[in-house]
């Protein structure tokens, strides 16, 4: 997922808002005890993630795939003072570490945890959104996206992550290779779809941002 050189990506970094003191204990936590922590958003894409939320100020956000919930506390940090942010993840596993870090947060009373298909649960939240973050399983990205885009407020604002794949978008895909077909299709049809519109951010492993018209 590395774009351009480590040495590049520490100058970004101490040139961006530092990391919160939770959330540098989160990362901590999640590298240490947690399988697959390069899931984890980190410092310069979480301070992307909650500055995009602070200029939105959403009153409701959802976001599919909460993991250990870093993300979840970047997105919080935009929240209107009566909003809320719905987190979706369907590893019951990760439960104990989301509720510890949320417990701990400023924002303990406005993420709702839901564990399950985002699919089934989607439907049931009766809301529209002005924030989404969609970082759940890539092969249906483009489920998730059929499904979001007509419960968004206009203006409101769609993030997608990992839509270069590690640069896999550019290279011949392998037979076995279930992901990166559908990442290709989505993001051909994220940024043709009339009722938005797109730019594709070489941040990290690639954030779609889409705005809703």
């Amino acid at each position: 997922m590395h774009f351009i050189s480590e040495e590049l990506e520490n100058y970004i970094e101490k040139h961006s808002a530092a990391e919160p003191e939770l959330l540098q204990q989160l990362n901590k936590e999640t590298y240490q005890k947690i399988l697959q922590p390069r899931m984890l958003s980190g410092h310069f894409q979480g301070r992307v993630l909650s500055i995009l939320s602070k200029i939105i100020n959403p009153k409701h956000i959802l976001e599919l795939g909460t993991y250990t919930g870093y993300a979840t506390l970047c997105l919080a940090e935009g929240l209107k003072s009566d909003g809320t942010i719905d987190t979706i993840d369907i590893n019951e596993e990760l439960e104990d570490i989301q509720h510890k870090y949320f417990n701990t947060s400023a924002f303990k009373d406005q993420i709702i945890q839901h564990v399950g298909n985002a699919l089934d649960i989607v439907p049931t939240l009766n809301k529209k959104f002005d924030l989404v973050f969609i970082d759940a399983d890539k092969e249906n990205y483009i489920n998730y996206w059929n499904l979001i885009v007509p419960i968004m407020n206009k203006g409101g604002i769609i993030l997608s992550d990992n839509v270069l794949w590690s640069g896999k978008v550019l290279e011949d895909v392998q037979k076995n290779d279930k992901s990166t077909p559908i990442l290709l299709e989505y993001n051909k049809i994220v940024n043709e779809d009339p009722r938005v519109e797109t730019v594709l951010l070489p941040i990290r492993d690639g954030l779609t941002v889409s705005r809703v018209l």
